[in-house]
């Protein structure tokens, strides 16, 4: 049975058409469509629930221990409010999962983790867990909405102070005020796009929800659902768990190489992560030459051989091209690479291009 989040009932009311997601019932899109929604967080910003997200926490004098060896990128020099992304590892190499760690202070880490991993995420945890450290899950007490788009920190301005809205990418304040609310504000986010990710308790996530509506209406603020959310990391060619990784597909193939620090003494999967020099397959970005789109698990072929499969796929609103991900044989991963995707049967001409299909302007 599919959980709801505390905002399940005003995704109802505004017309949102629910469907369920990574245990939990979420909007898909509203009634503008999903179109509308990617471009007005592209051009103006757009509202999205994310509070299924899951929340964990990292106490105790040895968390940064216990971070630094269960996961890929080091801990160690973090400032209290930053975040830093991370992967987590099995013994082989392979994705358990995509993560962002945040330091709230010395001996207190905040982890944020996919909806559909987080029991999975906390039972490996647990389970390497050792010394004078502890994980403990708070998803169910937690609200999470991100504001995205170009107009965001001028709508979160009306509703806070400026010491409550960090000023760095990839930074948090844990005591911030917005709208009256007590809440953590980060400067992250999911969209390829400027924006924040709001972290407040459960129970004013309604709240929270309504106010940052209503002070963005000037600005064109939507709310937006979970198929503008997919479209737009696909544009920014973000991976998401489950396709671009997962237990077979190690973080240096998929191109998350920035995230694993080789020089830590040790971290679980270490040993059977390959070098850059030593792959035998890696993610490239596929643009559809003519017509049909692409999806994912679909089989990519050159030379009159299968040489790797698609992770993701969609036809990009915002360059307006139909674009997809994939894992390839190194062999054909240079840009320009011409390649055949089957299409339910139908082969459709593709080109290896370069990564990202969209970045923002600075």
């Amino acid at each position: 049975m599919e959980l709801k989040t505390p905002l399940y009932d005003a995704h109802v009311e505004a017309g949102g058409k629910i469907v369920p997601f990574g245990g939990y019932l979420l909007p898909v899109q509203y009634g503008t469509g999903v179109i509308t929604e990617h471009m007005a967080v592209r051009q103006q910003a757009g509202l999205f629930d994310v509070s299924h997200m899951g929340e964990i926490m990292c106490t105790g004098k040895q968390a940064l221990e216990n971070l630094n060896m269960i996961l890929t990128n080091d801990f160690t020099d973090m400032e209290d409010g930053q975040a830093r992304y991370s992967v987590m590892c099995n013994e082989h190499g392979g994705c358990v999962d995509d993560l962002i760690v945040y330091k709230v202070a010395d001996e207190k880490y905040f982890i944020v983790v996919n909806a559909s991993n987080k029991d999975k995420d906390y039972a490996w945890m647990c389970d390497h867990c050792f010394g004078e450290a502890k994980f403990e899950d708070i998803s169910s007490k937690v609200g999470q909405i991100a504001l995205q788009g170009p107009k965001a920190k001028e709508i979160i301005s009306k509703l806070a102070a400026a010491e409550s809205i960090p000023e760095k990418y990839y930074y948090a304040v844990f005591d911030a005020e917005v709208a009256g609310m007590k809440c953590c504000v980060s400067q992250t986010g999911y969209t390829g796009e400027f924006g924040y990710e709001i972290y407040m308790a459960a129970e004013d996530a309604v709240k929270m929800w309504n106010a940052l509506l209503e002070a963005g209406k000037e600005e064109g603020l939507i709310p937006c659902g979970l198929g503008a959310r997919d479209t737009l990391r696909m544009e920014a060619a973000m991976p998401l768990y489950g396709h671009e990784m997962n237990d077979d597909i190690n973080p240096i193939e998929t191109g998350l190489g920035f995230a694993v620090k080789r020089k830590k003494d040790a971290f679980i999967g270490k040993e059977f992560l390959p070098l850059k020099a030593d792959l035998t397959r890696k993610r490239v970005g596929l643009q559809v030459d003519g017509r049909g789109i692409i999806r994912e698990e679909m089989e990519v072929f050159a030379d009159g051989k299968k040489i790797g499969f698609t992770t993701s796929g969609t036809k990009a609103p915002f360059i307006d091209k139909a674009v997809g991900m994939a894992i390839l044989d190194i062999d054909y991963t240079e840009i320009g690479t011409k390649v055949t995707v089957s299409v339910r049967g139908r082969d459709v001409e593709c080109e290896v291009v370069q990564l990202p299909f969209y970045k923002r302007e600075a």
